[in-house]
C-alpha cells in the first residue's frame, strides 16, 4: 500500500501529500445565494484535517443561472470571495491542497430554482432548455474563466472544470443533445472547442503555479467512448492541465458498449500517453484494496466520494489498515453529524436509496 501514500507532484503548483483525492460532491449545505456556510466549511475542512492529499468543493456555479442544486456554493461574483476564501485558508492550514470545482448545471438546472428555462448548446424539449446564442457562449466561456481568477485570489491551489455528468460543457460535448451546426457543434472538434477555450483563458490569465484540472465521464447523456478517450488523449497530452478527473461511476466494470467491453472501463484511460498530466479515476472506490488497485491499473491518483462522507478520515484509515473498508450502509444520522454532515447534507444522503438509516418513532 505504500504507493498510496507517497506524494504526488503535478506540473504547476504544490505536491498532494497521498494519492487520496476528495471527490467533489454535491451537499446542499450553502446559503441560497451562494456564500459558504459554517456546515460546508466544517465539512471540508474536515476532511483536510482527515489525511486527504487534495480536498475539492462541491460543483460550485460560475453563473447565477447555472445553478444545479438548493444550497450551492458560487462562484460567479466578487461577492463571494470572503467565504471563499475562508475555505482556501482553512483546507490549506490542514495540510491540504484545496482545488474548486467549477459547475454550470445547463440544461439540467432546475427551471425553479434559478427562474427560468435552463440552458444549454441546443433546445431540448425533454427539459425545457433553450439553446445559447453565439454571445451567451462567449460570455459563458469568460465566466468559467473569471471563476477561476477569483478562486485564485481566494487562495485556492487551483480549479477543475467540470465537463461531466450531462451539465452543460458535457451537453456541449455530446452529439445526441449538441445539434448545433455552427463552430461550437458537429464534429467532436467543434463540439470540444467551449472546452479547450475555458482552459485557455484559464491558463492565460492565472498564474504559472496555478493548477488546473477537468472532469470528465465517458458514459451516460450520449457520451460515446471511443470520442471520450480521443479527447482524454488529447486533453493528456496538451501539457494544459495538471490532471485528468475520470468519473467512471464503477471504476472496474466492464464498459456498457459492446466494442469496449473486453477490458474494464478504467483501463481504456490508464493506456493513453499523458506526459506529465496526472490521471485519476473516480467510482465506487469503497476500501484501501480497490484504492491501490487504482494504481496498479496505472492511475496516479483515486477520488474518494461515498466512502470520504462515511469516514472524514478514509486515508488515515486505510494507512493503518490497509484492508480497511468502508462502513455498510445505511448509517445513522448521529455518525453522519459526528462525521460533520450538516442538516440539509444528511437530508440529501436520505435521498439516496439505503444511505442513512430510518430512525425508529420513540413509544
Amino acid at each position: 500500500m505504500s504507493q498510496l501514500f507517497e506524494p504526488l507532484s503535478f506540473a504547476r503548483g504544490r505536491a498532494m501529500a497521498n494519492r487520496f483525492m476528495l471527490a467533489p460532491l454535491t451537499n446542499s449545505q450553502s446559503h441560497a445565494d451562494g456564500t459558504l456556510s459554517d456546515d460546508e466549511f466544517e465539512w471540508l475542512a474536515y476532511r483536510a484535517e482527515g489525511g486527504f492529499g487534495l480536498v475539492m468543493t462541491c460543483a460550485a456555479h460560475v453563473q447565477r443561472v447555472g445553478q444545479g442544486f438548493p444550497g450551492q456554493l458560487g462562484v460567479f461574483s466578487d461577492e463571494l470571495l470572503p467565504g471563499l476564501t475562508r475555505l482556501a485558508q482553512g483546507i490549506r492550514a490542514r495540510g491540504a491542497l484545496s482545488s474548486v470545482q467549477l459547475h454550470h448545471a445547463g440544461i439540467r438546472a432546475p427551471s425553479k430554482l434559478i427562474g427560468g428555462a435552463p440552458r444549454g448548446p441546443s433546445d431540448d424539449a425533454e427539459t425545457g432548455a433553450k439553446a445559447l446564442d453565439e454571445g451567451e457562449i462567449e460570455q459563458l466561456i469568460e465566466d468559467f474563466v473569471a471563476a477561476a481568477v477569483r478562486c485564485e485570489k481566494a487562495g485556492f491551489d487551483g480549479v477543475e472544470i467540470h465537463g461531466a455528468h450531462g451539465y452543460i460543457l458535457c451537453a456541449f460535448l455530446s452529439a445526441d443533445i449538441n445539434r448545433r451546426s455552427d463552430r461550437w457543434g458537429g464534429s467532436l472538434d467543434n463540439r470540444a472547442r467551449i472546452v479547450r477555450e475555458i482552459i485557455k483563458g484559464v491558463r492565460t490569465r492565472t498564474s504559472s503555479q496555478f493548477q488546473l484540472g477537468l472532469r470528465l465521464s465517458p458514459e451516460r447523456f450520449g457520451m460515446r467512448l471511443s470520442e471520450q478517450r480521443a479527447l482524454a488523449a488529447e486533453m493528456l497530452q496538451s501539457g494544459d492541465l495538471d490532471y485528468l478527473d475520470m468519473s467512471l461511476w464503477d471504476t472496474f466494470k466492464d464498459p456498457v458498449e459492446s466494442d469496449f467491453s473486453h477490458k474494464p472501463l478504467i483501463d481504456w484511460f490508464t493506456d493513453l500517453p499523458r506526459g506529465a498530466t496526472r490521471l485519476g479515476v473516480a467510482g465506487k472506490l469503497m476500501n484501501g484494496a480497490d484504492c491501490r488497485r487504482v494504481l496498479d491499473h496505472g492511475a496516479d491518483f483515486a477520488l474518494i466520494g461515498r466512502a470520504a462522507i462515511l469516514h472524514h478520515d478514509f486515508p488515515r484509515k486505510v494507512a493503518a489498515d490497509p484492508g480497511f473498508r468502508a462502513l455498510a450502509i445505511p448509517v445513522t444520522r448521529a455518525h453522519l453529524r459526528n462525521e460533520r454532515l450538516g442538516p440539509n447534507f444528511i437530508d440529501y444522503m436520505n435521498t439516496w436509496k439505503g444511505f442513512v438509516a430510518e430512525e425508529k418513532a420513540e413509544a
